[in-house]
């Protein structure tokens, strides 16, 4: 048992207990060689599991080595000794993150700082190939400055290493893990932003949305359970909608998060929080339905409306603007049987500019992949402008194509028009799976949810309402079950 003024390799002066944890006891200590104070990480010395910890210990020593970064704890060096190794790192001044928390919460703009911070620790683990796996309040210090820097990758997966758990022992914070990582798939980056969601999360609501009265529950709530949308989140609330959805392709990838939290940090009114355009136009005409991806020959059309919903017709108009600004824009509107516009449902798109001289540009095509030899394969062909699609379920891109047809053959015993798309091409979609999708048409999200309740797709891991476009902003546009009362964002307003 260590205690205050013990000396570690006949260097390191134990001052005091900072804390302790599952993988060690951290301490603060004085370099007697250098004349400066240090922290000082030993391992848990549990006789069955010391030794799987030991390794874990210098598994961090190796993951912070590769890591330079102002936003992760340097490492100074490793102990080896016995019984147990230390790690020797750099002594963050401040508290961490839940001890802050334990004060109030974080405002919305402060809780983005923290969270961008946050997120380049992450990026530059992600691009040496480690996954931190135990995001959470406790492993953020907060500099006296307010600068976050990330600690504690003790049960981070290198790449190339074998996972190590010991008997009965489960590994990083269940409210913070990701659904994912729960059911045992490999790791992916993606894991890590769904905990630093979640920190966000706490950090303005102040309370943990999936923490339960045991260890099992939550599990089971961080699995199945609906997230309570958030009440005091502001414009991070979006962010937060778009972060927290179970399907990890459904995720905004690193960098369009990070452009997400700097629009909260700064104030900046995104895309999907601008003021709606409005207007009447006297002869409205269909809107053409979009083209899905369909099989190589025909097959029956699967109702789109649950029973009882009314249905709702889309209709597009199109209004010149005054000469004076030289543009034109076409206005989306949804209206009721009845003639009247429902307001929840009116969009409006910029078009290009006027020209009496030149033909109307011609919108880019997505790249689409090659189309499987195999008799279930799809030829997916990219929709030139934004609709709505009941995303079903996603692969990663790795998984081949023969998985892919599998997939979307299983899917079809039941949704005999789903298709399938690279998500890749699509710049609304994280970049990297195999996204299958029943191609609707539908005005919007709720109708996607409505789809997904009538053929027994009620869950956040079953069906969801996505916007497939070309513009990076749609991301946003996620609408989540269960059909009767959605989450996220179910239709658009500009």
């Amino acid at each position: 048992m260590n205690a205050p003024g013990d000396l570690v390799d006949g260097r390191f002066e134990l001052v005091e207990r900072l804390g302790s944890g599952g993988m060690g006891t951290v301490w603060r200590a004085r370099d007697t060689v250098l004349h400066r104070e240090v922290a000082l990480k030993a391992v848990r010395s549990d006789a069955d599991t010391v030794g799987v910890v030991r390794e874990r210990v210098m598994r961090e020593a190796r993951a912070l080595a590769r890591l330079s970064h102002p936003h992760v704890v340097t490492v100074h060096q490793i102990v080896d000794a016995d019984p147990h190794p230390w790690i020797v790192m750099e002594l963050v001044p401040g508290a961490s993150l839940q001890q802050r928390l334990s004060e109030a919460p974080l405002s919305p703009a402060e809780a983005a700082r923290v969270g961008r911070q946050v997120l380049a620790a992450l990026r530059a683990a992600h691009a040496a190939g480690i996954h931190h796996r135990d995001v959470k309040p406790a492993n953020i210090l907060l500099r006296p400055d307010g600068d976050a820097v990330l600690t504690d990758f003790g049960i981070a997966a290198l790449q190339g290493t074998t996972g190590l758990t010991a008997t009965g022992e489960l590994v990083g914070s269940p409210e913070y893990m990701a659904p994912e990582r729960i059911r045992g798939h490999e790791d992916d980056p993606a894991a890590d932003l769904w905990s630093l969601g979640v920190v966000l999360y706490v950090c303005v609501e102040g309370v943990s949305p999936l923490r339960r009265p045991t260890t099992l529950a939550t599990l089971a709530a961080v699995i199945d359970d609906p997230l309570p949308p958030p009440a005091r989140s502001g414009p991070l609330a979006p962010v937060l909608e778009a972060l927290l959805v179970r399907d990890p392709a459904a995720r905004p990838d690193a960098a369009r998060l990070d452009a997400m939290l700097a629009q909260v940090e700064t104030g900046t009114a995104p895309h999907w929080t601008r003021p709606t355009l409005t207007a009447v136009a006297p002869h409205p005409t269909p809107a053409p339905s979009p083209t899905p991806t369909q099989l190589d020959t025909p097959r029956p059309t699967v109702p789109q409306q649950a029973s009882g919903r009314r249905r709702r017709t889309p209709l597009v108009v199109a209004a010149t603007a005054a000469l004076a600004i030289g543009a034109a824009t076409a206005l989306v509107f949804a209206l009721l049987p009845d003639g009247t516009a429902d307001d929840d449902k009116v969009a409006a798109t910029p078009s290009p500019k006027a020209s009496t001289s030149a033909p109307a540009p011609t919108r880019q095509q997505p790249t689409t992949p090659p189309p499987s030899p195999t008799p279930t394969g799809a030829a997916p062909s990219p929709a030139t402008d934004g609709r709505w699609i009941a995303q079903l379920h996603s692969e990663p891109i790795a998984t081949g194509t023969a998985v892919r047809d599998q997939r979307l053959a299983t899917i079809r015993e039941t949704v005999p028009d789903a298709a399938v798309v690279r998500s890749g091409d699509y710049a609304s979609l994280r970049p990297g799976y195999w996204v299958f999708y029943a191609p609707g048409p539908f005005t919007d999200g709720r109708a996607a949810l409505a789809f997904c309740a009538e053929h027994g797709r009620t869950t956040p891991n079953t069906c969801i309402g996505r916007y497939l476009s070309t513009n990076a902003s749609d991301v946003a546009f996620q609408c989540r079950p269960p059909a009767t009362a959605p989450t996220g964002r179910c239709t658009r307003k500009d």
